[in-house]
């Protein structure tokens, strides 16, 4: 016969504190009128009255305070004194959980609301907003904050409009402007151009070149350090993020992407990414470039593949990361033989050959004279195909490019989540204004909410797939042209050739390699 366990609940649904009588959590109450007639006052004292009985009939809560603001107006906290004291009470640790009337009772103005609720929640501190019944910490306080964020930036447009058109409207016309004083291999030139300095694009081409043949930006920040070579800001010590940066700026190639950031002043007057909020320009060709653009997409195209393999990633040699095991999938990884002796010798096996507990792999043991020559043989081979190839992935570019039906269903759920929110945000101010139930208004919050997270995620799977498809589209193009240029044979071995043709080389247990293309191209050869 089954065992039942009654497990019993150790939320409460009300105040989403633990049943306990040694949690406790500090709650005040704010109340707010906007006149300061008898009327009104009377509320106002009615209000403070009612949050004291309020707070302290919760066994769970403990009594903080109530704070108030009489005969003023809810447009901004600039002279809300009751407000501000209770923030600050908030932020010093003094309050949990802040009780108020309604989202229109705590702050008229979305700016100083959406401001002042994502300040107290990064110190903890939650709001709950009886009329509308909402939490700041779940899910549907999550989306009324979202909503607000878009009516902040609405009244913020206004504002700050004047100051930005003047930027913006050179960004449109294709003006590139740099931070010279902290940009390796550029200046301003007589024409107010940008012009290169070729002593320090020494320095960036050289940046790149190690990176193509396998070495880390941690790696090359310190060896650039060791060598004495100065930062972009004229310091001695390089970080692994400027290296990053230096080689993933499309200004290197010659182009730019202007209005990357931009400054969020309805919030806390901070950079933010650009991420769709305001207009981008790229422009081609905008000055000279310091890297070959095929080679610049190519280093693209080889950070993908790295963050895609992970703390598996290693840098030690031009084979790291590429000499894949036939048998268990896993890399092969460089061990030395006889390292003290006159028969000293570096081999290549997979790295889980000789490890405990796991199956022992078949794959044979390799040198490095063995992979250079075996790669020479594989490449002209390839070759020997080279217009057939390229005819090929032009077919193949022109299958990702097609995105009628994608964009229609984008476009689709584009405009239900708009449609959704708009009806949540109606929602919200009805509740707010007109006496109605309760049960069935978070009934219709809940299913909205519902229904929102749903779309979003539809919406961002099928972003991330049309992304997918620009970046295959992409690589496959800088691929084509990077063919072009290369020698139709080559008889000596050549470290760049490899890293910019081999995807992976599969070793398999019979001794034989098949070497993975950038373009998919597999050719066997045998040892």
């Amino acid at each position: 016969m089954a065992k039942i366990t009654v497990i019993p609940p150790t939320i409460n649904p009300l105040t989403r504190l633990p049943n306990s009588e040694l949690t406790k959590r500090k709650v005040a109450g704010y109340a707010r009128v906007s006149t300061d007639s008898d009327e009104q006052f009377t509320s106002y004292e009615a209000q403070v009255d009612y949050y004291t009985k309020f707070i302290k009939s919760k066994p769970e809560w403990e009594f903080a305070d109530v704070y108030t603001d009489e005969g003023i107006s809810g447009t901004n906290t600039k002279k809300r004194e009751g407000f501000k004291r209770m923030i600050n009470d908030a932020l010093d640790g003094k309050i949990d959980l802040i009780v108020t009337k309604s989202v229109s009772r705590f702050a008229r103005n979305t700016v100083d609301s959406l401001v002042t609720i994502r300040k107290l929640k990064e110190a903890g501190v939650e709001c709950y907003f009886e009329k509308e019944n909402i939490y700041t910490f779940d899910g549907k306080g999550e989306l009324l904050i979202t909503i607000m964020s878009s009516l902040a930036q609405e009244e913020s447009r206004s504002i700050s409009e004047n100051i930005t058109w003047g930027q913006r409207k050179k960004f449109a016309d294709g003006k590139v402007h740099l931070a010279y004083k902290n940009f390796l291999g550029y200046k301003k030139g007589a024409n107010g151009k940008l012009e290169i300095i070729e002593e320090e694009a020494k320095i960036v081409r050289l940046i790149y070149s190690l990176f193509i043949k396998g070495k880390t930006a941690g790696w090359i920040a310190n060896y650039l350090t060791k060598n004495n070579i100065k930062t972009p800001a004229r310091k001695d010590k390089w970080q692994k993020s400027t290296v990053d940066s230096i080689l993933t700026n499309e200004k290197y190639k010659g182009d730019a992407l202007l209005q990357k950031t931009f400054t969020v002043d309805f919030l806390e007057k901070k950079m933010k990414k650009n991420e769709g909020e305001i207009p981008q320009y790229y422009v081609e060709n905008s000055h000279p470039a310091i890297i070959d653009p095929i080679e610049w997409e190519l280093v693209q195209a080889e950070f993908a593949r790295r963050v895609e393999l992970g703390r598996t990633y290693s840098s030690k040699s031009i084979f790291s990361s590429k000499l894949v095991c036939g048998d268990c999938g896993g890399f092969y990884g460089q061990k030395v033989w006889h390292s003290t002796s006159k028969y000293r010798k570096v081999i290549w096996q997979c790295n889980k050959k000789y490890k405990k507990d796991a199956k022992r792999c078949s794959t044979p043991n390799l040198t490095v004279e063995t992979i250079q020559m075996i790669f020479l043989n594989s490449y002209n081979r390839f070759m020997e195909n080279r217009n057939q190839i390229i005819e090929d992935c032009e077919l193949v570019k022109m299958s990702l490019t097609d995105f009628e039906e994608l964009d229609k269903e984008i476009e689709r759920r584009t405009e239900e989540i708009e449609v959704i929110a708009e009806r949540v945000k109606h929602l919200v101010k009805e509740n707010a204004s007109t006496l109605q139930s309760q049960d069935e208004y978070i009934k219709k919050y809940n299913s909205l909410s519902k229904r929102y997270e749903e779309e979003y995620k539809k919406l961002e799977k099928l972003q991330k797939d049309k992304e997918l498809r620009k970046s295959k589209y992409k690589a496959m193009e800088v691929f084509i042209e990077n063919l072009k240029k290369q020698p139709l044979v080559i008889d000596a071995w050549d470290e760049t050739l490899w890293a910019l043709m081999i995807e992976k080389a599969i070793v398999n247990h019979d001794g034989s390699i098949i070497f993975v293309f950038k373009n998919g191209t597999e050719i066997q050869e045998e040892v």
